[in-house]
């Protein structure tokens, strides 16, 4: 292990230690503190401000910048709740979360695979997988691995504590993409974050602007005629989260292969735009997601 690595373990290992030991409210709060504070500072904030004046143009300076703050601190609470994710139940109130449209996972949970659950970096998206598992669907999903390979297996770790069972993980890349569809072939449920941008992807429409997305749900939702559950995990409090279930949905499958995933595609466009809209401070407007504008 290098210096480097061996140095950004132990702040790991302190990191998850300190807000482990304050407990998931507190946490939660220090960490949203911080990053309220800290965040808008950092240069990345530039580039959220750039999408926010694309996508949401109507928007002023200020509404802006309170967005990107609240950005920050949403993100920052993830980071700081990370720690608690296996001890995060369903409760009335309080650390912990509710749930909305149980019954369209219960449904997936009854008839099995294949299938893909569906949703993006919102709120606290690291809690849909335990939740998942405790309403009885058994998935796997995609993770960008950390370049410290130490690190990675502290983030692995807390993740399968929190399902309390060992979980299939498919790193991002092309051995990934082999294993994901492979589980699929078998019968398997594929967890997918979908709004990120894809260079070598399709251009699909996100808040009226051409996009390149990852046409891979799309894909595999017509490859496999299988059915899309989307979920995301608003954040109503200090770690306190609002699992919301949609109705399942199958993409249209027709003879024009590209027709269909193109159209597959926008609808998952405009499903993360109708999240982002209704809670724009909960998306992660900090990744260049659309191309440059033309001077």
């Amino acid at each position: 292990m290098s210096l480097l690595h061996k140095i950004e373990t132990t702040a790991a290992r302190a990191f998850l230690g300190i807000f482990r030991a304050l407990g998931p409210r507190a946490a939660s709060n220090l960490a949203g503190a911080l990053g309220r504070g800290i965040g808008p500072l950092i240069p990345t904030s530039r580039v959220a401000d750039q999408n926010l004046r694309r996508a949401m143009p109507e928007l002023d300076e200020a509404a802006r910048r309170r967005i990107i703050r609240e950005v920050w601190e949403s993100l920052a609470r993830t980071a700081g709740e990370f720690p608690h994710l296996a001890a995060l139940r369903e409760t009335d109130a309080g650390p912990g979360y509710e749930i909305v449209g149980r019954e369209h996972c219960l449904a997936l949970a009854a008839q099995g695979g294949p299938a893909l659950i569906f949703t993006a970096h919102f709120g606290n998206w690291e809690l849909i997988p335990p939740v998942l598992h405790r309403l009885g669907v058994r998935l796997a999903f995609f993770y960008r691995a950390a370049a410290n390979p130490a690190v990675d297996r502290l983030i692995l770790d807390l993740r399968e504590q929190a399902t309390g069972e060992p979980v299939t993980m498919f790193a991002k890349g092309a051995a990934g993409a082999r294993g994901s569809y492979a589980h699929l072939v078998r019968g398997g449920i594929l967890g997918m974050l979908m709004d990120q941008k894809l260079n070598d992807g399709i251009a699909s429409p996100l808040f009226g602007i051409d996009a390149m997305t990852a046409p891979a749900l799309a894909v595999f939702a017509r490859k496999f005629r299988c059915p899309i559950l989307p979920v995301r995990a608003e954040r109503i409090g200090p770690a306190r989260i609002r699992i919301v279930f949609e109705k399942l949905h199958r993409i249209e499958v027709t003879d024009d292969r590209e027709a269909d995933i193109a159209a597959g595609t926008a609808w998952m466009n405009a499903t993360i735009e109708r999240w982002v809209r209704q809670r724009p401070g909960q998306w992660l407007w900090l990744h260049r997601r659309w191309p440059k504008p033309v001077a």
